[in-house]
């Protein structure tokens, strides 16, 4: 057995069988990010930080589908999804309010931003 076979033998009894080595790759973690939408009606205001202090970014438009790579506590806001300080990373220095994304949950959906 030649010694890339035995590690691959090796990976396979780590993560519980089979012979393919288990490979995390950038587009499968880029496969796995899931889209969120903004709440019907809303031009949502996107800020540089998590919180209402921070300067305004950007408006996204209504009907916005947005992904979430982190989320972080900020100021609380009102919205049409109750109340939260909750605020999702959108892209780098990019934050929107979770209280006006449909995430399906009132608490965390993603890691938490470091």
């Amino acid at each position: 057995m030649s010694t890339d076979r035995v590690e691959e033998a090796e990976r396979a009894d780590e993560t519980g069988g089979g012979t393919a080595p288990a490979v995390t790759t950038l587009a499968a973690s880029a496969n796995a990010l899931r889209y969120y939408s903004v709440a019907p009606g809303v031009r949502l205001n996107v800020r540089r930080g998590p919180g209402t202090g921070y300067a305004l970014v950007r408006t996204l438009p209504e009907g916005a589908r947005i992904p979430i790579y982190c989320q972080t506590p900020g100021t609380n806001v009102s919205g049409p999804y109750g109340t939260s300080n909750i605020w999702d990373n959108i892209a780098d220095g990019e934050y929107v309010a979770d209280a006006y994304v449909q995430t399906g949950s009132d608490g965390y959906v993603r890691p938490r931003c470091s």
